[in-house]
């Protein structure tokens, strides 16, 4: 049986890739508004609001894509009676916690 996460992959669905890369292209257009308002050398304040933004829809696409980990392949490794998959999610949420 092929396992996700040890082998570095992890199967999608159609539907949760085109989620996922639809989120990083709106987040990538508001890095391109950003770029955009440095060129027309917009007001601080506002670039710094729109850089918030961007950290927000960041935060948002980890939640989701960190949900969908542990329900799939960590719930998977559970089940299969891997507990190390347990110390590699704690690895993974402190990385993130940075």
């Amino acid at each position: 049986m092929e396992n996700c996460c040890f082998e570095k992959k992890t199967p999608r669905s159609e539907e949760e890739r085109r989620r996922l890369i639809n989120r990083l292209s709106r987040i990538e257009g508001q890095i391109r508004g950003i770029k955009g308002m440095l060129e027309r050398d917009a007001y601080c304040t506002d670039v710094l609001v729109q850089s918030a933004a961007v950290i927000a829809a960041v935060n948002s696409f980890n939640k989701d894509l960190i949900a969908a980990h542990i329900k799939g392949c960590v719930a998977r490794e559970l089940r299969e009676g891997n507990d190390e998959v347990i110390n590699d999610l704690v690895v993974t949420l402190q990385k993130l916690m940075k």
